[in-house]
């Protein structure tokens, strides 16, 4: 059942009930199910309407129902409202305003039964006969008292098995994020102990070439190493911190307004890099212009490793509802083949791409090279 229907239902049931507590009253006030009264019939229509409507909103206010069932019980044993009354009673009164509601109840009965006897007749037989009392003080007080308390011990045990399902679930999802948290740590400790020391001396090491250098050429190479090994350093703290703690807040992140400075850090090493850029350039949103700068990123850093002396164009191409990146380099002279399609790289970038609803495809092209395109939704 989902929550639309269930609310159907807990509308329709009051007005439900209301309507079988009328129609019963009428039934018992015509004697087929009670004893038959003597009153105008517009009376008696009356005092079930007012049963009927007591009853539709006693889950509002359960003394209305209980007065109009006392009075209808005793004036005209008509027994529907009653009924209800007691149900009522034992799904939302306490103890001791149970007690009491008993008590009065019990009065009730009473004088209903000294009236019938006084009346005489077929309601002396039926309402004022010790035996008829007690049968129907039992069918009418004790039966529905009984199912109202058993009604709230099952709601009262199902809201304690919904509490304890609740927080099984908080404690569940916080020993997730305990795990998770030192899990972070153990990476952070160990990228920290390997890749940042390593980064380091090739830092220093270049800083010192740098000092030593024996020409101009290799001064400017070693001060190139040198900037991109503090530029990871920064990025790689970076990375640490998020790892260290899920509620770190990242510094600021590359966009496309730092790609001229990618490709000339490409160009310092010797590769012939253009950028093209087509359509109407206009402002994207922030997810969107990362994961296009990291694509371009891996592109060329797969060019250094596997075809360092080959052409690469860059395209950034503005589609009305995506951002379309091309990275193509011609084929090298110096690489034993082309670049290769598969790598943990590609793998990790596709998975980015995806996860912001793009597509990436990579893999070599038909005149020779390599080439990724990635499709980026900018809508």
């Amino acid at each position: 059942m989902t929550d639309g229907d269930a609310g159907i239902i807990e509308r329709i049931t009051p007005w439900a009930l209301g309507a079988a507590v009328f129609l019963l009253s009428m039934a018992s006030a015509a004697g087929s199910v009670g004893v038959e009264s003597t009153l105008p019939g517009p009376v008696l229509v009356a005092v079930a309407a007012a049963s009927a409507v007591a009853a539709a909103r006693a889950r509002r206010s359960l003394g209305p129902l209980a007065a109009v069932g006392a009075v209808a019980y005793a004036w005209l044993v008509m027994w529907p409202a009653a009924v209800a009354a007691s149900y009522y009673a034992g799904t939302r009164l306490r103890r001791r305003d149970l007690w009491l509601y008993v008590g009065s109840a019990v009065a009730v009965l009473a004088l209903s039964a000294l009236v019938s006897h006084r009346s005489g007749g077929y309601r002396a037989l039926v309402a004022g006969t010790p035996a008829n009392v007690i049968l129907t003080s039992g069918a009418m007080l004790g039966l529905p008292l009984v199912a109202g308390l058993w009604v709230r011990a099952r709601r009262q045990v199902l809201a304690a098995l919904r509490e304890r399902a609740e927080q099984l679930r908080r404690e569940q999802v916080l020993r997730a994020e305990q795990a998770r948290a030192q899990e972070r740590a153990r990476i952070a400790r160990e990228m920290h102990d390997v890749v940042a020391h390593r980064v380091s001396l090739m830092v220093l090491h270049a800083g010192a070439l740098e000092v030593s250098a024996p020409d101009e050429r290799t001064a400017e190479a070693a001060a190139l190493i040198g900037g991109t090994g503090r530029e990871a350093l920064s990025n790689l703290r970076e990375v640490l911190g998020v790892l260290r703690s899920q509620d770190s807040v990242r510094g600021p992140q590359p966009t496309l307004a730092d790609l001229d400075r990618l490709l000339d850090q490409t160009r310092a090493l010797g590769i012939v890099v253009a950028r093209h850029d087509e359509g109407t350039a206009r402002p994207l949103g922030p997810v969107v212009e990362r994961t296009a700068y990291r694509v371009v990123q891996e592109a060329l850093t797969n060019v250094h490793k596997h075809a360092a002396d080959a052409r690469t164009d860059v395209f950034v191409r503005y589609r009305p509802a995506e951002l379309e990146v091309v990275v193509r380099n011609e084929p090298s002279a110096g690489a034993s083949g082309d670049l290769p399609c598969s790598g943990w790289g590609l793998v990790g970038l596709r998975e980015r791409v995806e996860l912001v609803g793009g597509r990436l495809e990579a893999g070599p092209r038909d005149e020779g090279g390599f080439q990724v395109v990635a499709g980026i939704p900018a809508t």
